[in-house]
């Protein structure tokens, strides 16, 4: 598995290119803006495109969804709970930073449990996390897990935008995520990586 990070946009969010060696066939989770930057980095690998991921539905992550839909063909994916979010600046929140995103409404809804195959060798299993929003979902592989806004390093997605829940967005990690192996490489939406152990020992909301 090769895994490309590039901060994108304003408000700085993680992209990211899930890659097959053998065969280069990508899937892009959460475009949050900077189609082409994003496109080049594909076309530098030599990739194919078989799937974009928005593990939910606010702005800053999927504001290069159109861009990218457009230029590979590939189909749209995310919890049907977030659906509306992507299709209504109001309800992605663009709207109130003056940048008003509306994506193309998604091809497949993803539910807990499904598994998308990325090649001959990459299997990430949907995760549906509640509480960042209603539609945050997590994916995890081998080793791996794409946290989205769920769980950062060091802290966990904000919870006073409409949809969110406190409680939910705990129990959420608690029963989702910090059951997975403590040496588990945590991808989260912003920011830096870390692991499921790092986070156990020293994040302050979970302690």
């Amino acid at each position: 598995m090769i895994i490309r990070s590039m901060e994108t946009g304003m408000l700085g969010a993680n992209c990211y290119l899930v890659i097959c060696e053998e065969t280069k066939e990508t899937v892009i989770i959460d475009p949050g803006d900077e189609g082409e930057r994003i496109l080049n980095r594909v076309n530098e690998e030599k990739a194919k495109v078989i799937a974009i991921i928005n593990t939910h539905g606010h702005g800053d992550h999927i504001g290069a969804n159109r861009f990218l839909k457009e230029a590979t063909g590939a189909p749209l994916m995310c919890h049907e709970n977030d659906a509306p979010k992507l299709v209504e600046a109001g309800k992605n929140l663009s709207l109130y930073i003056g940048v008003p995103i509306s994506s193309p409404p998604p091809d497949r809804f993803l539910q807990e449990g499904d598994i998308i195959e990325i090649g001959s060798t990459i299997r990430l299993e949907v995760l549906h996390t509640p509480g960042h929003t209603a539609g945050g979902i997590c994916l995890k592989g081998e080793g791996v897990v794409f946290t989205g806004d769920t769980l950062f390093a060091g802290s966990i997605g904000r919870t006073d935008f409409p949809g969110g829940s406190f409680e939910e967005i705990i129990r959420s990690i608690n029963t989702k995520l910090l059951s997975l192996a403590d040496n588990t490489v945590v991808y989260s939406g912003h920011g830096p990586t870390s692991t499921i152990g790092e986070e156990k020992r020293s994040n302050p909301f979970l302690t």
